[in-house]
């Protein structure tokens, strides 16, 4: 199974919501807090192609969007898909 890395912030809906849809999915991903550091920033901005909204997804290296991506994958039933 591919490895789920998410890019989060603080006080962030969205990243709340990506993480909960996660655990409804019994999915493990790795969280990486971007105000830890103007490193980890701009690490995720140049994985996603300059996107600076969070949450970012990753499936190991396939950059899979923000929530609302995600949500789609889950509704038409690709997410574990895509996850093999």
């Amino acid at each position: 199974m591919k490895k789920i890395t998410i890019y989060t912030g603080p006080i962030c809906n969205y990243c709340d919501a990506t993480k909960k849809l996660l655990k409804r999915n019994s999915l493990e991903f790795t969280e990486i807090d971007i105000s830890s550091g103007s490193e980890v920033l701009k690490e995720m901005i140049s994985k996603s192609n300059g996107q600076r909204t969070i949450p970012q997804i990753f499936f190991d290296n396939l950059h899979i969007g923000g929530y609302n991506e995600i949500r789609e994958l889950e509704k038409q039933k690709k997410l574990l898909e895509l996850l093999k």
